[in-house]
């Protein structure tokens, strides 16, 4: 059974290889919004089902693969930048401090007419940082397609002391929860 990709992240679909599924991507046309009012799980979960959806409505068969990160800290949801300044200061929020990586999953296999859905948290502290060193990564452009302001697997490795839960919900993709719901909706990696 053909497995849809609903996203964009250039680092799921590496993770996705990186395990060695085969799958295509289509990229969901939807109007992400950030409700700070909603619990964080739930708005992972919320959008990641939105994505889900809207690449499932475009298909007959075949199982879909959405999923939503969103970066917490002392509850304010971090989305992602959309210029240097809201880069720098999503930075300098997290910086010598900890924070939550909330990744909402959702999964429809078609054919089965099953879905299944849940939420990986995992707890990351980063090291204290200078202004200089964040305004670096800021140039270096790799900020702004990522919740938060930052990715684990690139640059910013060298910013985080430590983390507690799954590495992969880091980066975008809990390839053990993906594994456990695809097992509920009848599919398997």
């Amino acid at each position: 059974m053909k497995l849809y990709l609903a996203s964009a992240s250039p680092r799921r679909a590496e993770l996705l290889r990186q395990v060695r599924v085969k799958f295509e991507i289509v990229i969901p046309q939807v109007e992400e919004v950030i409700d700070q009012k909603v619990p964080p799980g739930q708005l992972a979960l919320s959008l990641a089902s939105l994505k889900a959806h809207a690449v499932a409505d475009q298909l007959e068969t075949g199982v879909v693969v959405a999923a939503d990160t969103l970066v917490v800290h002392k509850g304010k949801i971090l989305g992602k930048p959309r210029n240097k300044a809201e880069a720098r200061e999503m930075l300098h929020l997290l910086n010598g401090d900890h924070h939550l990586v909330i990744t909402g999953l959702h999964i429809i296999n078609l054919n089965e007419g099953r879905e299944a859905s849940s939420f990986a948290e995992t707890k990351v502290w980063m090291k204290k940082l200078t202004a200089e060193i964040i305004d670096r990564y800021i140039e270096s452009d790799e900020p702004f397609d990522k919740a938060g302001a930052y990715g684990i697997q690139g640059k910013a490795a060298l910013f985080i002391e430590k983390i507690e839960g799954c590495y992969f919900n880091v980066v975008g993709l809990p390839l053990s929860l993906l594994d456990d719901l695809l097992k509920k909706t009848h599919h398997t990696l």
